[in-house]
């Protein structure tokens, strides 16, 4: 089974996956039409990016009659920024450890 924070890199793997999430996150609450616009691609092919977006939780739907609307869900990131932050103090503990070993290099 994948970890929550695989699931996140696979789906923003993709550039256009991630181009896609970024804008909504920068702009807000979008349309399929209006991410179709302005992503480079086709309408069927944002819809594709926005389900797998969709199922790692990213993004969420709702339908207002005719339209559906997505927006980021920010939190989502969580297991990610989680990931980060255990990789950023497994190297600094090591950047710290070569920097004792040339210390005593030196002397």
């Amino acid at each position: 089974m994948s970890q929550p924070h695989e699931i996140l890199f696979r789906a923003l793997a993709d550039p256009t996956r991630r181009a896609i999430f970024e804008r909504l996150c920068r702009d807000g609450d979008q349309t399929v039409a209006a991410l179709t616009a302005r992503a480079g691609v086709s309408q069927p092919a944002v819809s594709k990016h926005l389900g797998v977006l969709k199922h790692a939780g990213l993004v969420r739907d709702r339908h207002e009659g005719r339209n559906t609307h997505y927006s980021a869900e920010l939190g989502a990131l969580a297991p990610l920024i989680d990931w980060t932050n255990q990789m950023a103090g497994f190297w600094q503990s090591r950047f710290d450890n070569l920097e004792d070993l040339l210390k005593r290099m030196d002397q």
